[in-house]
């Protein structure tokens, strides 16, 4: 196993990632195992988070596949179960799930004169309801779920750790995607709301807010496919001072730094930006 960049010790811990199926989450199972946790993989479907529960037991560590959907309790609490009989109960709970869909996005930046009434270009205005609903459900939904579930294992030991995925839409929203910015902006709140109410049963809860990390899911809007950026990319670019995107493994000392209880046992409720500066620079 490689040592994690911390020395952050997790021995004897159990963690649950969901959103495990991901290019982010699942290496942050991989970070949690390296660093001693046994890891309880839970996505919608299966076959990546088999894969990637695999390839943590060949490094040595001590990995188990979970198919649930965190928008459904009934699935969740069979997690659960199976989770403390395989593993024990959860000490620490990524809540990583969370998406976005085409069709709760603007096609344009701006508004302009006859939008509304060309066929050829969704405006806010044509926002397909259920997919709204559905951008805001699984991505704070999502995490509230998982957190009623397996927080009742905390709570009756008195002590554990929560760790939301935000993002970067959550600072500062970004153009032409309202309800997925909404929705991080609630994960956000959520997670000071949750780092206050458990702050007296030993709970602690904060968040991770990545900037831009070019990903499997999101490699077609940032790149032609001659590999070329695309103008969103070039904007993106731009607005980070680093003038890069982010590697998988920067989000490693983050995630290590708010797990470690010695290290970090003070903090609750912080929301923690990897993103080269991207919230700190004003345009100007």
């Amino acid at each position: 196993m490689e040592k994690n960049v911390l020395n952050t010790d997790l021995t004897g811990k159990v963690a649950v990632v969901t959103g495990a199926g991901g290019v982010l989450c699942s290496h942050m199972a991989k970070v949690l195992a390296r660093a001693g946790a046994k890891v309880a993989l839970v996505n919608r479907s299966d076959a990546a988070i088999i894969q990637y529960a695999a390839e943590i037991e060949d490094e040595g560590g001590v990995a188990r596949a979970y198919k649930g959907n965190v928008l459904d309790r009934d699935s969740m609490e069979e997690v659960a179960k199976q989770v403390m009989k395989d593993l024990g109960p959860c000490d620490i709970l990524i809540n990583g799930a969370g998406g976005n869909s085409p069709r709760a996005q603007t096609d344009k930046e701006y508004y302009e004169k006859g939008d509304l009434r060309d066929p050829a270009t969704r405006s806010f205005f044509d926002l397909d309801d259920a997919s709204v609903n559905g951008v805001f459900n699984l991505n704070y939904n999502g995490t509230l779920i998982p957190t009623q579930i397996f927080a009742q294992q905390m709570v009756e030991r008195g002590g554990g750790n929560i760790i939301n995925i935000s993002s970067m839409n959550a600072i500062r929203p970004l153009t032409k995607i309202p309800a997925y910015s909404g929705a991080k902006s609630a994960v956000s709140n959520f997670t000071q709301w949750l780092a206050v109410h458990f702050s007296r049963v030993g709970i602690r809860v904060n968040a991770i807010a990545p900037g831009f990390f070019a990903t499997k899911q999101n490699k077609q809007l940032l790149f032609n496919e001659d590999g070329t950026p695309t103008a969103r990319t070039g904007k993106i670019l731009a607005a980070t001072p680093m003038q890069r995107f982010g590697e998988t493994e920067e989000l490693e000392g983050a995630l290590l730094f708010l797990v470690n209880d010695k290290a970090a046992g003070f903090v609750t409720g912080v929301v923690l930006p990897v993103d080269g500066g991207f919230s700190a620079y004003s345009g100007v």
